[in-house]
């Protein structure tokens, strides 16, 4: 939705005209110049620009108001009209950019369903490129929970009726072995950062297939927005290999492929083709963002290319960041290090042990040994506690390492009674997991329990912040992975914060694009979190939030790629020289303008000619010239 494709360069121009004229030919006709000028017309109807370097040779007048990138609505002045040659096509009224933002604020605010103002917040991107990330930067706190979680999965959901036009590229399974030649169907020639899905674990939806392409472009339309990555430099990708969903495989309005989901040696075999061609369409430094691929693939993906490619999973990593900054934050409240909690994750998918496996990491780097690490962690999964000793499920990958020697236990109400967490964490997609007599036996071993719901969508989450205020006195520090009204609980009133990955993936892509890293290790993720901790203040803690305010989070972002910056440079990742001094002046010297820019052509003078008499021109010379 928020990533637009440039169709067609004046290459593709030259290409169509050049098709017409020699089949006219072939055909033994000729053309007259009216027909001419009537093909140029059609070939300029879809001329688009590319990159953020205009060629003002190549851009016409009325282009200004047709592409994306060049439409200033109202906002061009009278001599910008008339020198381009769009006067008369606009009404007389002129407009600022910051009367338009009004007018969109108006406009978002008239629609009272979510879906609706998704629409509209599509259609201003497809119109106003530069109007649409100012407004949404500008509004994040309202706007985020309609570009991302939770509306963003309702898109998903209605993708097959609202599908308008191309935001991304679809790769599908019968293009196997052509995979650079659908890349090379991109215009764009500097892409720098890639978010693709194979849409097979939705948030908390399940497999919604080729659907899924609303999580890719609405991440990438968070980097510009929260990080000022330049749009153009960012892909949204579906690689759709089928659907297991029969529901979708039934639907009429499936766009996508209609078939069963490709498995075993034949998926690994096309996901490497695709990494192979990013490499080879934009360079070994693109950043490929892993979003919501299946448990049994996140993992093994991550663990096969993160040594190879310049790659992370943004639902186990951005995730864990997230989480464990909020738990940085607790530790302001409970006055307690990491090695005094112990630790309960309802949930043992790729979340759960993304954020277990860093907080490991941060136990470390506050001295603990790595064995005493984990065993200060208990994870439960939909067959129970993981224990060495239960004859029911699996500890496949990275679960085997949070198995303890203990009986085994299934209902989570006994593991809590039995284990007294101090923290207890949701990533289970399985809304109402924490009951009132949960919370509550949290509240009874502890004077401030550490909650965090943190499923996607809110229908999805384990609790309300209303059930774990009211459930524990209003004694939890308490996060959820989407929005929550605030909660009143007698004459105070918290804003519970939102763990929301948008606080780390924007900072982190950005410090990773501008250093040219080629690695991303888990340390990043662990200063990022740490940064993002820094941040939150100490009335944020106060109003209940973990987190700062959603309107600083470009401040968060930047200061993310600061530490990001650094340990790439520290470690000899970086692959951009020489390293630059002044890190946050070098940061922003490279981020997207929202503003809108002058239309016209820049012009100078030039100095007068000094006045040299030249010799008179002899005939003879003249003729042989």
């Amino acid at each position: 939705m928020f990533s637009r494709p440039s169709l067609c360069g004046t290459f593709g121009k030259l290409c169509r005209c050049g098709t017409s004229t020699t089949a006219a030919a072939a055909a033994g006709t000729t053309t007259s110049p009216a027909v001419s000028a009537l093909a140029l017309c059609e070939a300029r109807r879809y001329h688009e620009v590319v990159g953020d370097i205009i060629c003002p040779s190549q851009v016409r007048g009325i282009d200004h108001i047709r592409d994306p990138r060049l439409n200033k609505g109202l906002a061009f002045t009278l001599e910008e009209r008339q020198v381009l040659g769009i006067h008369g096509l606009q009404p007389a009224r002129f407009k600022t950019q910051e009367e338009q933002l009004q007018l969109c604020k108006i406009a978002v605010n008239r629609y009272t369903e979510p879906l609706n103002k998704y629409l509209y917040l599509s259609d201003l991107h497809d119109r106003n490129e530069r109007l649409f990330f100012r407004f949404l930067s500008e509004n994040i706190e309202d706007l985020m929970p309609i570009v991302y979680t939770p509306t963003v999965g309702l898109a998903c959901q209605r993708f097959g009726l609202i599908y308008r036009r191309p935001h991304g590229l679809f790769v599908t399974f019968n293009d196997r072995g052509h995979i650079f030649d659908v890349m090379k169907n991109w215009p764009e020639p500097n892409v720098r950062a890639i978010c693709v899905t194979d849409g097979e674990r939705i948030l908390g939806l399940g497999d919604l297939g080729a659907c899924g392409m609303g999580i890719p472009v609405g991440k990438l339309a968070l980097y510009t927005a929260l990080a000022g990555i330049k749009p153009h430099q960012c892909l949204p990708i579906v690689v759709d290999v089928g659907t297991n969903n029969i529901d979708l495989l039934e639907d009429p309005l499936y766009v996508g492929l209609r078939q069963k989901r490709v498995v075993g040696r034949e998926y690994d075999d096309f996901i490497d083709e695709f990494m192979e061609a990013v490499v080879k369409r934009y360079g070994q430094n693109t950043l490929i963002q892993f979003e919501d691929f299946g448990n049994h693939n996140a993992f093994r993906f991550l663990d096969k290319y993160r040594n190879n490619y310049c790659t992370f999973n943004d639902d186990i990593q951005g995730t864990a960041a997230v989480a464990v900054a909020g738990l940085y934050a607790s530790k302001r409240i409970t006055g307690k290090s990491f090695k005094d909690y112990t630790f309960l994750f309802a949930g043992a998918g790729e979340a759960a042990i993304g954020i277990a496996d860093l907080v490991v990491k941060a136990m470390v780097a506050e001295g603990v040994p790595i064995e005493e690490a984990y065993h200060k962690i208990y994870m439960v999964d939909i067959d129970g506690l993981l224990t060495t000793t239960r004859k029911v499920g699996n500890l496949e990958g990275h679960k085997v390492n949070y198995a303890k020697d203990i009986e085994p236990m299934a209902d989570l109400e006994q593991i809590v009674s039995a284990i007294k967490p101090n923290v207890l964490i949701g990533a289970s997609a399985c809304p109402g997991l924490f009951t009132p007599k949960i919370l509550r036996t949290m509240a009874d071993h502890n004077d401030r329990p550490v909650i965090f719901a943190l499923s996607n969508p809110t229908s999805k989450a384990e609790c309300t912040a209303d059930e774990a205020y009211h459930n524990t006195d209003a004694r939890v520090i308490f996060s959820s992975g989407s929005p929550f009204p605030p909660v009143k609980v007698g004459d105070k009133t918290y804003y519970p914060g939102q763990g929301n990955n948008a606080y780390i993936f924007p900072g982190v892509g950005l410090g990773v694009i501008c250093t040219g890293t080629h690695h991303i290790p888990d340390d990043m993720f662990l200063i990022a979190a740490q940064e993002l901790a820094n941040f939150t203040e100490s009335s944020d803690i106060e109003r209940g939030s973990l987190y700062p305010p959603l309107e600083n989070i470009r401040d968060v972002s930047m200061n993310i790629a600061i530490g990001v910056t650094k340990c790439a440079y520290d470690k000899g990742l970086a692959s951009t020289y020489p390293e630059p001094q002044d890190k946050r002046k070098w940061l922003e010297d490279q981020l997207y303008n929202f503003n809108y820019e002058c239309s016209m052509p820049v012009t100078w003078t030039w100095p007068r000619m000094p006045y040299i008499k030249t010799r008179e021109e002899s005939p003879l010379i003249a003729a042989i010239k």
